[in-house]
This record gives C-alpha cells, sequence and structure tokens, in this order.
C-alpha cells in the first residue's frame, strides 16, 4: 500500500480527495499534539517554514547529526508536520530520511496555518541548541503583522475600537511583549535586536547567527560607525582566543611549583628582543591582570638555563 490511498469524494465526482493513511505503530515516546493525527508522508512532500529558509536556518545539520548518533539506539520518532508539509519539530529525523532514501516516514499531522506553524516552532525550540535567542528573535518578529492583527481583532471582538484600523500605542507594547514571548526573551532584546538589524555590520549579524556573539556584545559594537564596528570585532576575537590560550595555558597556583623572579624574566625578555627582533609581542588582554606567557623557544634556550634558571 502506498503512503496515501486516494478516495473518491462526492458521488459520481472525478475529483479525488488524497487521504494520508493512518500508520499502523508510532514510537510510544512520542506525545501526540493536541487535535493531531498519525499518518504516513513521503520525506518529499515535507518541507521547512519558508521562514527558516529566508533566514538560512542551519540548525537542522546539528539536529541531523543528533539523530544520526541516536538511530540504533532508539526507534525514531514521528515528525510533527501541518496538513501542507511544513515541519514542526523533527528536522534531523526528517533530513534523515531523505538523505537514507526511506520511502515514507511516520507523522503526526495537524492543522496549523503558516503564522501558527512557527509561533508553535518557536515555542517548542526554545531550549534546544541552534536555536539561540538572536535566531528565535529574528524569526518571531516575522510574526510582528501576525500578532498584531491577532490583538486588534481581540480588541475589536470584545468591544473597544469598533472600526479602528490601527493599534494604540499601548497595544504596540502588548504586541513586542508577545513577541518576546514567542522568542522565549526579554522585551528588550527585541528592541535591541531590532538596532542591530539596522546599524550593524553584516559579520556581526552572521555571528550572532552563529552563537559567537551575544545581543549585548552587539549593542557595544553597534555604537561605534559601522566602518569600524568589523575592526573591533574581529580584534575583539582575537583578544578572547589569546586570553583563552592564556587561561588553559597558566596552571592553578601551587606554592611548590618555582616561579622565576619578574626582573629576571624581564630582562631577560629585553637580551632576548635584542638578538631577535620581533620575537617577543606585546598584546593588551581583558583580564584583571598581567599575565606573561613564556614561548618554548625562550625557555630552551641559553637565556633560561641562565638567567631564569629554569632546568
Amino acid at each position: 500500500m502506498s503512503a496515501v490511498d486516494e478516495v473518491p469524494c462526492g458521488g459520481g465526482s472525478d475529483f479525488m480527495e488524497v487521504v494520508p493513511r493512518v500508520p499502523l505503530a508510532f514510537n510510544p515516546t512520542t506525545a501526540i499534539p493536541p487535535n493531531g493525527r498519525p499518518v504516513f508522508r513521503f520525506p518529499e512532500q515535507l518541507r521547512m517554514h519558508h521562514a527558516l529558509e529566508e533566514l538560512g536556518w542551519t540548525g537542522v545539520i546539528d539536529e541531523l547529526n543528533y539523530v544520526a548518533r541516536l538511530e540504533k539506539q532508539s526507534a525514531p520518532e514521528s515528525i510533527l508536520v501541518t496538513t501542507n508539509g511544513t515541519i514542526l519539530a523533527g528536522f534531523g529525523r526528517w533530513k534523515l530520511a531523505l538523505l537514507e532514501g526511506e520511502k515514507e516516514i511516520p507523522c503526526i499531522e495537524y492543522l496549523r496555518s503558516e503564522d501558527e506553524a512557527l509561533q508553535f516552532i518557536l515555542e517548542h525550540h526554545q531550549p534546544s541548541r541552534g536555536w539561540n535567542p538572536f535566531v528565535r528573535i529574528r524569526l518571531a518578529l516575522t510574526l510582528e503583522p501576525y500578532l498584531r492583527q491577532k490583538a486588534l481583532d481581540n480588541m475589536r471582538a470584545g468591544g473597544k475600537y469598533k472600526g479602528s484600523a490601527s493599534l494604540p500605542d499601548l497595544e504596540h507594547i502588548d504586541v513586542l511583549q508577545e513577541i518576546a514571548s514567542v522568542a522565549g526573551v526579554g522585551a528588550r532584546n527585541i528592541s535591541n535586536a531590532k538596532t542591530i538589524l539596522q546599524t550593524a555590520h553584516p559579520r556581526l549579524i552572521a555571528a550572532l547567527h552563529e552563537g559567537t556573539l551575544t545581543i549585548n556584545g552587539a549593542m557595544k559594537f553597534c555604537k561605534l560607525p559601522r566602518a569600524q564596528q568589523l575592526a573591533q570585532f574581529i580584534r575583539f576575537g582575537e583578544d578572547r582566543a589569546i586570553n583563552k590560550v592564556i587561561r588553559q595555558s597558566v596552571p592553578p597556583p601551587n606554592k611548590e611549583r618555582f616561579i622565576p623572579d619578574i626582573a629576571k624574566v624581564l630582562d631577560a625578555l629585553h637580551k632576548h628582543e635584542a638578538q631577535q627582533p620581533g620575537s617577543i609581542i606585546v598584546q593588551v588582554g581583558r583580564l584583571p591582570h598581567t599575565v606573561i606567557l613564556v614561548g618554548q623557544e625562550l625557555l630552551t634556550g641559553p637565556l633560561a638555563q641562565r638567567e631564569l634558571e629554569l632546568k
């Protein structure tokens, strides 16, 4: 039997309604959402929400790797989808099915509009990896017209602002809070994200998507002209990488460990630089104190043996 059975609709009509057949069994650990129904679907029939595609969301790769690792450990879970094939949850399972050429996969299908689907996706994936706050905010912002209209309809239904074509200022604030709720962030982060999208260098926005830069960090760069933002961001990345190396290289305090005299170290560095100009690099870091990180070249040289008494 195929993944769908064609059932005539209406006596004598040539119109054929396609009804997905119900699978015989599902993973019992999968919770069926309200009003959901189990069906089988061809992987090719499913798709990501258009907002995810337009954003260039890459979290599906993380989910694919996760599902691939767990595939042999547990039964595959059903994919949550809308009636038109938009995936709500289970992106990694869907991608794996495509890669492995599966003919049909178990799904739980339920009726949702595109806006309702995106709202469900965001609320469902708030704690998940690959859905950092900035990514969630950018997606939630696409729901702003839908949430504004929904708020206006609710107010009109309650007899308030009948015939009004726009929302009052107070309701704009409520919509902002609703966007924040959908994205799982504070309302202030929504305003900050809008500022970033208007003023930030594209490389900063890319870093926000990757999760290598926070919203608060990006706001500091946005105080600079866009032409200076990239240079400062690159320097920030270099400082962070250097400080990471320093933290990993400097062992915890040990009273028994021999620590050379600071004056001798500075004198040895001065002599080493005089003998090999450019061999000593001074870098300003963000640590609360000064750390002298001595390279292997100096440690194994004659200065270490003679001046620093390191053996």
